[in-house]
């Protein structure tokens, strides 16, 4: 059997039961509607008493800035009279505004009426008395005999002492007539206080209880003063026709003796049901029709076509071709759905495809950065064994050659090089991150004065460049080296920007942020800051890419160009800084990135180098010397020998555990901390103290991958970085040996 001939079947047989599925959708549809309807009133009477809650809030903080005007708090009756007049005027939804006296006379009222009254006797008073908020009762107004919320508020002294009574008389009356407009009149409202009063009488539908009549004793108030026992009430009139009510189940409104209820015909409720049932009785019709027609097209058509379509697409999937697509326009239903499905499954594998190179990208420019690392890491503790030699051998030569102002000047050149060559060093390793942070408590401002010409150099004629550097910027703990390479990383962004010219401006100032000032990842953290700011005027960035503008390997830039680390690192610098960063940015209006550095609130403490703390004496005592490079150890040996050490030597550190174990007297270890064979310094220094309690260590390096820790019994690790100077070589001894057995 064909495809086209199972559909016309399936349609037919479908046709036989209208008049069943008609009679079922109407019950449900009747049922359906009339819920909603009644959900609908109970949602209307809840709205309007949300909204008067509202008022009454509103009406409450007008009291509160009321009862702090100056032209209140007055006994000339006169001048406060028509302050509440003016008042009175800004808000017409009251019918009044008035003072009443502790004692419950009135004193002043925005009607000027002049009139005498005692309050006494109103319950709001009675609470106000009592009470330190705001009162309020439903009442029909004295002066103005209209259905009001009265709305109190006791004014008190300092010392709680009852001053006044500020009382708003809230207008239910136009307050109901809004609503009634605002629900196109299709529905009635009454409201009742909790005696039976009618307060606000519904227009129309048949209610005859005039305002100001009781319905005491009648089902409807007991049904609207206690709601919790049915959710509805119906009430029929004398011609016969029944109304739905529902009432407002506002704590606060009900407490205040106010009861709000909205109402509507059943007839009304019920006719929208009917008409219903008339317009699914057509609609069938007409679908029914609809579907034979397009049966006969979808089944001779159609299917046909589309099932080809997606034939062709699975081949090409097949085939390896994740571009592959089955164009629009798609047909509904199932063959729809696949259509939809299978280039959902193509596109979802392009992107799989596309993520997994742009990862295999990520992860061969990581393993690179990873490399270059490792690469720094070890040229560093080679070049620095080998500049540790030049410039020992520089200042022996500088010595000798004291005589010859010409070999002197030579000499001199050399040790200068060799220092020149250790700062590359140190700033090749703060490059690949493997060197730890060294703050000092610094002036940013005078350090950003001494970068001045640095900062410059790389931006060339075409960028102007300024500096806004605020005087007295208060002291930051931060690592001077790291400062310059994130200011240089900024700078030289800020450059790539502006290939055909700008303006770049560096400011540096004291701020206070606040819980409203946040990073860039959203996060208030509030305090006194130094702040440095770097501010071009070049492309600008849209807010997609500032939101990513901080992620590793994030960049604009192009394959090659660029490592999406550089502000990164410098995220990553100042918030282990302890700082934070922010950024403002938009397409071609520039951008600002903004270092926000703690403000200490102590004066700097100055740092002492071993050869200033500690005058660099000779000594006698024996010095066992342990560093695998033979030229560092014999220049050490040399020196120390020179200074009148007894050395004794070794090439590593079971060598040096050989000679330990052995008699003699041996005051300090002399260790470098990276060494062949498997055993690191701090290594060998924990074995010697077992075996020598008591024994000085003094660490040397030229680089290390991690922190240096002394062991336990030997106090701090003194560490002396190569190169150095015979003089640093000469006080860390005399420090090192000085110190107390721990």
């Amino acid at each position: 059997m064909s495809l086209r001939t199972r559909l016309l079947i399936l349609v037919i047989a479908a046709m036989l039961v209208p008049a069943s599925l008609v009679g079922l959708r109407f019950v449900q549809n009747r049922s359906s509607e009339i819920n909603a309807a009644l959900a609908n009133l109970a949602a209307s009477a809840d709205d309007i008493a949300s909204d008067l809650g509202e008022k009454i809030q509103g009406t409450a903080q007008l009291h509160y800035g009321l009862a702090r005007a100056r032209d209140l708090d007055t006994r000339d009756k006169a001048a406060c009279s028509a302050f509440l007049s003016d008042v009175r005027e800004e808000y017409p939804q009251f019918t009044g505004i008035l003072t009443i006296d502790p004692d419950g006379s009135l004193f002043c009222d925005s009607l000027r009426t002049n009139r005498t009254l005692d309050l006494r006797d109103r319950a709001y008073f009675k609470q106000a008395l009592v009470s330190r908020s705001v009162v309020v009762e439903p009442v029909f107004g004295r002066l103005t005999g209209i259905s009001v919320l009265q709305i109190a508020y006791p004014v008190r002294s300092e010392a709680g002492a009852l001053k006044l009574v500020l009382l708003a008389s809230f207008n239910l009356r136009k307050f109901a007539e809004y609503h009634h407009k605002r629900l196109l009149a299709e529905k009635d409202i009454l409201l009742i206080d909790g005696k039976g009063t009618v307060l606000v009488a519904p227009s129309g539908g048949g209610w005859t209880a005039p305002v100001g009549a009781s319905i005491a004793g009648s089902d409807l108030l007991g049904f609207a003063t206690a709601p919790g026992q049915k959710a509805f009430q119906e009430v029929t009139d004398r011609e016969g026709r029944t109304q739905v009510w529902a009432v407002a189940h506002s704590p606060s409104i009900r407490d205040a003796g106010l009861y709000i209820l909205v109402g509507r015909s059943k007839d009304g409720l019920v006719a929208a049901a009917n008409r219903r049932l008339y317009e699914d009785m057509a609609i069938l019709a007409v679908a029914l029709l609809l579907l034979l027609a397009g049966v006969w097209i979808l089944a001779t058509v159609s299917v046909g076509r589309q099932v080809g379509r997606l034939a062709n697409m699975a081949k090409r999937l097949g085939l390896g071709d994740l571009s592959a697509r089955i164009p629009p326009p798609h047909p509904r239903g199932e063959l729809g759905g696949l259509m939809t499905l299978l280039n959902g499954t193509a596109e979802s594998l392009e992107q799989q495809r596309a993520a997994i190179a742009d990862l295999n990208q990520k992860l061969s420019q990581s393993q690179k950065m990873e490399a270059m690392g490792q690469l720094t890491g070890g040229v560093a503790h080679d070049f620095n064994n080998l500049l540790t030699v030049i410039l020992g051998n520089s200042e022996h030569l500088a010595d000798r050659l004291a005589g010859n102002k010409e070999l002197h000047r030579i000499a001199g050149d050399i040790a200068t090089a060799a220092e020149r060559g250790s700062d590359l060093t140190r700033s090749l390793l703060a490059f690949a991150r493997k060197q730890p942070l060294r703050p000092r408590d610094i002036d940013i401002g005078g350090k950003i004065q001494e970068m001045e010409a640095l900062l410059r150099r790389p931006l060339g004629e075409h960028i102007e460049c300024a500096f806004a550097l605020e005087p007295d910027v208060g002291l930051t703990s931060v690592d001077p080296g790291q400062l310059t390479t994130a200011l240089l990383n900024l700078v030289l962004n800020a450059r790539d920007v502006m290939p055909l010219g700008g303006r770049l401006t560096i400011e540096a100032r004291n701020v206070s942020l606040g819980e409203s000032d946040l990073d860039v990842n959203g996060e208030p953290r509030p305090g006194d800051y130094v702040m440095v700011a770097v501010t071009d005027t070049g492309s600008g960035m849209t807010a997609e890419v500032a939101s990513r503008a901080f992620e590793p390997f994030f960049t604009t830039k192009e394959v090659g160009k660029g490592t999406g680390l550089g502000l990164s690192m410098v995220y990553g610098f100042v918030r282990q800084s302890g700082g934070l960063v922010q950024m403002q940015s938009a397409p071609r209006q520039g951008s600002t990135v903004r270092l926000f550095f703690p403000r200490l609130a102590t004066p700097p403490t100055e740092d002492i180098s071993p050869a200033e703390g500690i005058a660099a004496r000779e000594g006698s005592e024996t010095i066992l010397v342990v560093e695998d490079n033979d030229m560092v150890r014999t220049y050490v040996e040399s020196e120390l020998k020179t200074l009148g050490y007894r050395v004794i030597t070794a090439a590593s550190g079971p060598a040096a555990l050989d000679l330990l174990r052995q008699s003699g007297d041996i005051d300090l270890l002399f260790t470098d901390v990276v060494m062949p064979g498997g055993m690191f310094g701090p290594e060998l220094a924990r074995q010697a103290s077992q075996l020598r309690p008591g024994l000085k260590v003094l660490f040397t390096s030229g680089y290390s991958q991690n922190p240096v820790k002394a062991p336990d019994g030997i106090g701090d690790a003194r560490i002396l970085t190569k190169p150095f100077r015979r003089r640093d070589l000469a006080a860390m001894l005399r420090s090192a040996l000085s110190t107390p057995a721990q």
